[in-house]
């Protein structure tokens, strides 16, 4: 069995990923509807920055044991910089990218790829975040912290969803158990490698540009500011 989080064509069954495509799907959309208030002249080439940068890296891989590697996910980064909701899109978009131009990640098991990288590891990493935005908020320690907790947690969740997927439907000869040691296992450890390029990533940008940090920003004072452009304009 080769251990990573994309999932390949038959590694479960066909409901299980009619199941799971569904589930994609409709988050997508809502996420579609959610993302256009986050998007403003700041967020949106932020996003397509993030989602360039996202692909490129998760195309380097890191070893972690004798035949097993990793990459960066992705979820916590582009929650923490572009939240939840556009940060969803923009793993989606790198994972669709990445099964149809490079065969990463199976066509039929595309679903649950999502749910798990665009979902899961996306909406954990900024649960996780945003618990911990008091602390991000008071030092630049405080915020590296909270980036790499946020993205070690996402990593290893996201993996217990491939978990839940595969006892579920999976098709594989490898047992459940298995299945649960390596995944969880190794993706603990690949979520050290996360959290530390998600931490510097995000003190990168926030030690120059802190107003592009979603996570940093006051969502209250911000809509109050567009509403009263708005109505000022009408």
């Amino acid at each position: 069995m080769v251990v990573a989080m994309h999932m390949s064509d038959g590694l479960v069954n066909a409901p299980t990923a009619v199941l799971f495509g569904v589930l994609a799907a409709v988050v997508l959309a809502l996420a579609v509807r959610r993302a256009q208030t986050d998007l403003d002249d700041r967020t949106a080439p932020m996003a397509g920055l993030v989602t360039a940068f996202v692909f490129a890296v998760q195309m380097i891989n890191f070893p972690i044991l004798p035949g097993a590697s990793g990459h960066l996910l992705g979820g916590a980064l582009v929650a923490i910089l572009v939240g939840p909701w556009v940060g969803t899109l923009c793993i989606a978009i790198v994972l669709v990218v990445q099964a149809l131009l490079f065969a990463d990640g199976g066509l039929t098991a595309l679903g649950a790829n999502i749910t798990n990288m665009a979902l899961i590891g996306v909406f954990v990493g900024y649960a996780v975040a945003l618990a911990m935005r008091p602390l991000a908020r008071r030092s630049r320690g405080g915020l590296l912290s909270t980036a790499f907790l946020a993205a070690f947690v996402g990593t290893v969740v996201a993996s217990l969803g491939f978990v839940l997927e595969y006892a579920v439907g999976g098709a594989g000869a490898t047992s459940l158990g298995t299945v649960f040691t390596l995944m969880v296992g190794l993706h603990a450890l690949i979520g050290i490698g996360e959290g530390v390029i998600t931490a510097a990533t995000v003190g990168a940008v926030a030690a120059i540009r802190p107003d592009l940090v979603y996570l940093l920003r006051d969502r209250t004072r911000s809509l109050t500011l567009r509403n009263a452009a708005v109505e000022g304009s009408s």
